[in-house]
């Protein structure tokens, strides 16, 4: 039977939309820095995905500064700045900042000093969402946006991050999105580009493949898609609890992001679950995909006040808007059949 992907939280497959956008770009000759007719056409490619950009996430007359992804965005965003994280934070976030703010057992942190803060929208792992405070530092909204209605303006922080791969979008590009009169320090320089804060000849075809995803992720969430999706992720956990009530799902109870949920069997290694699951034909994985390939017990459970058992012992499923009821079925089926031989086996 074919494979089923549940892993929408690591990469979501390319839209057709932004295939379609970068299949155009490609045959767009010019510089976008050149003044020529050629160097306007490539100009104006990138200014359109912009415009779409700051339309799907809210951020009219913020600045949208494109990158390589999320994590340069975080690096641009941080990097020489004394602010505080919480130990629930993406590694692109956490390597730069004082990881000291608490969490509850959902992972949610309460920042005393939103300024000198930067704080996700919501988890990678778990899909708990928080509760942001106005006045933030700097907001990771990589995971939640497309997901779940977000603007920017909304938000009320100097910053955000996110990402075209997450939304469908190509991998490789990202942004920064900034409040107009933010100060900010360029890593790369040398050309004039984004506005001076990001110098390098902007990536043309994935700039067009990440406006044309937002235009569609926003079309998406607004047709209720993303409900039809939390109704399965519903579905799926209350199968596994009623045939394994053992298992804990992370963050249940709290908000969440509609398409994820995070499973702690006791007993049973993450990465075992992973890498039988692949077997079957079901990829899912065991926390956040940067770590290099690396399955390892999850920090971020840790920080929610698991122990290293049940850290260990988790795997996350998130669903996509092409996820199907039928497939769905089949993973319940294929994880509950494993979970019985590997209860057989510990006997």
């Amino acid at each position: 039977m074919s494979r089923v992907y549940l892993d929408h939280n690591a990469t979501m497959p390319l839209r057709a939309e932004a295939r379609a956008a970068m299949t155009a770009a490609m045959d767009v000759a010019g510089n976008p820095s050149s003044v020529h007719a050629e160097g306007r056409a490539a100009k104006a490619l990138i200014e359109r995905a912009r415009a779409q950009v700051a339309a799907a996430f809210g951020a009219e007359g913020a600045d949208i500064v494109f990158t390589s992804g999320a994590t340069e965005a975080a690096a641009l965003a941080l990097a020489g700045r004394d602010l505080l994280g919480a130990a629930v934070e993406h590694d692109a976030v956490a390597s730069h900042v004082s990881g000291d703010l608490p969490v509850d057992r959902a992972g949610r942190a309460r920042p005393a000093e939103p300024a000198r803060s930067a704080l996700q929208l919501a988890n990678s792992e778990t899909g708990v969402v928080q509760d942001l405070p106005a006045g933030l530092a700097v907001c990771d909204a990589t995971q939640a946006f497309g997901k779940i209605p977000v603007a920017f303006n909304w938000i009320g922080c100097d910053m955000a991050l996110i990402s075209a791969h997450k939304i469908g979008g190509p991998k490789g590009v990202g942004a920064l999105v900034m409040r107009r009169g933010t100060e900010l320090a360029a890593l790369l320089t040398g050309g004039g580009q984004e506005m001076g804060r990001r110098a390098g000849t902007e990536n043309v075809i994935g700039i067009a493949g990440f406006g044309a995803a937002a235009e569609a992720a926003e079309r998406e969430l607004g047709s209720g898609a993303w409900a039809r999706i939390a109704d399965l992720r519903d579905g799926l956990e209350q199968r596994l609890r009623q045939a394994a009530p053992e298992v804990e799902i992370a963050g249940e109870g709290a908000a969440r992001l509609p398409n994820t949920t995070c499973l702690i069997s006791p007993g049973w290694k993450g990465e075992t679950q992973v890498m039988q699951m692949d077997l079957k034909g079901f990829a899912v994985s065991a926390g956040s995909a940067c770590s290099s390939g690396k399955v390892r017990e999850s920090r971020v459970l840790r920080a929610m006040g698991y122990d290293e058992a049940a850290a260990g012992s988790a795997i996350r499923v998130s669903l996509g808007p092409g996820t199907t009821e039928e497939e769905i079925t089949r993973f319940a089926e294929a994880w509950l059949a494993q979970r019985e031989k590997h209860r057989a086996r510990a006997a």
